[in-house]
């Protein structure tokens, strides 16, 4: 199958130079921080928000090279989505993500937390010296936002009233919005009309909203050492998404078994084998496919280029992680 980094050709020498960005923006001012950048920014994560930001600013301007402010952009793209990461491992107290030890295993909690702090606040301070209120504006809403979602996923454990609705807004919050605000942020620095920045911003909601769904999928269908985790984490742990809520429309007493959150014998392994019995994976499939005709659709009205074939692909990709 085609890897994502095989996607970003156009922006392959600009994410290049995001990374060594990257790690000179953080600074070597505080030790045990810049160890933890070093790590978090070295670990060869797939760079897929930032290659958004950069494509979509050759797609919006392609009788233009990429300005100075879309490059930065997609840098406090990248370090907002890595601090989030920081501290949903803390939160989650995951040791690995994607094979690849947490900040919080390799230190301590304290400086997990200190660093994705401390990241939050320098993608602020960069954020602000765009001198754009607009994009200002819209970043700042993913700061919000991000802690929005892990709230609602926090105080939503095992209940099965969470309606697919309720899923896709959590989801928005803690994958989508982040997508969705930075490519409507590179249209208003673009300076394109109003109609398609929104375009960019519907964009990249469908597309994060896909991600998020295809993601959710793989928790049951992929292996632990695809997954990074043990798979149907999320399940065991009580996060409710697509599948189960899919599931539990149809097989009520799949409600039972979670409500009790699993604490008789073989519970968890009976709710897995109910949730592949019945339509909630496939159903699932849908709700992705129909996020990324949407997300391509948004595109349309973009020249083509090299750079608009690759938004295409990448959300064509998403769904092939499927297979």
């Amino acid at each position: 199958m085609t890897s994502a980094t095989s996607l970003f050709s156009p922006v392959e020498a600009d994410l290049a130079l995001l990374t060594d960005n990257l790690k000179k923006l953080v600074g070597a001012r505080h030790k045990i921080l810049y160890a933890a950048a070093e790590h978090l920014f070295g670990a060869g994560g797939k760079r897929i928000r930032p290659a958004i930001v950069l494509l979509l600013a050759r797609a919006t301007l392609p009788d233009q090279g990429i300005t100075s402010r879309h490059r930065r952009l997609a840098e406090i793209t990248e370090m907002i989505h890595t601090a989030s990461l920081v501290h949903d491992d803390v939160v989650d107290e995951s040791a690995t993500r994607r094979g690849v030890p947490t900040v919080h295993s390799l230190f301590d909690n304290r400086v997990a937390v200190l660093a994705g702090d401390f990241l939050f606040a320098q993608s602020s301070w960069y954020l602000a010296n765009l001198d754009n209120l607009e994009v200002v504006k819209l970043l700042s809403r993913v700061i919000m936002d991000l802690a929005e979602g892990e709230i609602r996923q926090g105080l939503k454990h095992f209940d099965t009233t969470l309606s697919i609705e309720d899923y896709l807004e959590k989801s928005y919050y803690k994958t989508a919005t982040l997508i969705a605000n930075s490519a409507k942020a590179v249209g208003v620095l673009s300076e394109v009309s109003t109609a398609t920045a929104d375009n960019l911003y519907q964009f990249g909601r469908s597309l994060g909203l896909a991600y998020q769904v295809v993601d959710d999928i793989l928790d049951f269908t992929g292996s632990s050492e695809v997954l990074g985790k043990p798979a149907g984490s999320d399940l065991r742990s009580g996060n409710l998404t697509a599948p189960a809520l899919y599931a539990i429309e149809e097989v009520p007493y799949l409600k039972t078994l979670i409500e009790r959150e699993f604490s008789e014998p073989e519970d968890f392994e009976q709710a897995i084998e109910l949730i592949h019995a019945s339509q909630g994976i496939s159903r699932s499939r849908q709700l992705a496919t129909d996020h990324v005709h949407h997300a391509i659709a948004c595109l349309s009205e973009l020249p083509p280029s090299d750079s608009r074939q690759a938004l295409e692909d990448i959300s064509e990709y998403v769904l092939r992680r499927l297979k």
